[in-house]
């Protein structure tokens, strides 16, 4: 009976050490590459850190689409960036909460993983830190952080992706902010008419898109530079200036005299679709743009020096300006804006 009862609690510690031994599956969330396209600067070093994932992307997707982010659940990310134009919204200047009219244009974002600064004035270094900004904001969702974790975490939809995301259910500001960039990360643009003649993808150019490029390397590419249509730079070229008192461009964000009134120079791609333009929708189309620029921009002790050199203005011709829109309307992502 002894030796019986030995070889129970023998057999009971087994099983007792195997239980506590017992490795749980790991979950599979695997990394979704994202390729870089051909010419296309490197992948910034935020995109590098938090890399995206499978389910961070689904959850990303879904929390830029979740109207529960602002004050009284009427306003999503989506509804600034709308897919159909190049996640632009189309308006003079961005509408949020209860209609009320934010500072600035909405900008588009798209290839945001190979860019170094955010929105208009360069204020964010990091696409984790951008969320915040439109929750917060008066004119925009009216929120706090705090409040969108309240709501969304009573829904099993949401605990579940975090679960898959992230390994457990606990929903975090951090999580939020990383699973939102992860999915703008994957908003990368490259299949235009432009990029397959340059790839040699079966497209070529008309005479007024050919005539069009060149022009453009010679009165636009300073600027417009690279694979992304922007050297990223912060220039002052005279534009219309915001009547708001709030604005500075990027004097707001460095408090420097030089930098006040200069923004961010927007990328070219997709602009087909982000009418109105400039940093709040002074120009209703790209032949006012450039009607602009050749009439003559407003003068400034830190106008950009090459319209200072040029006597605050890029000349150019009627045909010019037709086919240097031309030109521009090749850079348009059908597939991208789901066309």
């Amino acid at each position: 009976m002894k030796e019986a009862l030995i070889i129970i609690s023998m057999i009971l510690l087994l099983l007792s050490c195997n239980k506590e031994n017992v490795v749980e599956p790991i979950h599979e969330n695997p990394e979704v590459t994202l390729n870089t396209p051909q010419g296309f600067p490197a992948l910034n070093s935020a995109a590098n850190k938090n890399k995206p994932t499978k389910y961070g992307i689904e959850l990303g997707e879904k929390l830029f689409h979740e109207k529960k982010f602002s004050g009284n659940n009427t306003i999503s990310c989506a509804d600034c960036h709308k897919q159909s134009s190049a996640f632009a919204d189309n308006n003079i200047q961005a509408i949020g909460i209860y209609g009320r009219v934010g500072l600035r244009n909405t900008p588009p974002i798209q290839n945001l993983a190979f860019m170094k600064f955010y929105n208009w004035d360069g204020n964010k270094l990091t696409l984790e830190s951008q969320p915040l900004v439109p929750i917060i904001t008066h004119e925009e969702m009216n929120s706090s952080i705090m409040e969108v974790i309240g709501k969304i975490r009573v829904e099993s939809e949401y605990t579940d992706l975090f679960k898959k995301a992230f390994g457990d259910d606990h929903i975090t500001p951090d999580r939020i902010y990383r699973s939102i960039a992860q999915y703008e990360y994957t908003l990368i643009s490259a299949n235009s008419k432009y990029d397959k003649v340059k790839q040699n993808k079966g497209e070529i150019f008309t005479e007024s898109e050919a005539r069009g490029y060149q022009v453009f390397q010679q009165k636009c590419a300073s600027c417009h530079s690279g694979e992304l249509f922007t050297d990223q730079s912060f220039r002052n070229i005279g534009f219309p200036l915001n009547p708001s008192l709030e604005e500075a461009g990027r004097g707001r964000v460095t408090g420097i005299p030089a930098d006040y009134m200069r923004f961010r120079v927007p990328s070219l791609r997709n602009a087909e679709y982000t009418a109105p333009y400039g940093s709040f929708g002074q120009f209703s189309t790209l032949r006012a743009v450039l009607d602009y620029l050749d009439n003559g921009v407003l003068d400034d002790d830190n106008l950009d020096p090459i319209l200072k050199e040029n006597g605050n203005r890029i000349p150019l011709s009627e045909q010019q300006k037709d086919d240097i829109i031309s030109f521009i309307k090749t850079l348009s992502d059908h597939a991208f804006v789901g066309g």
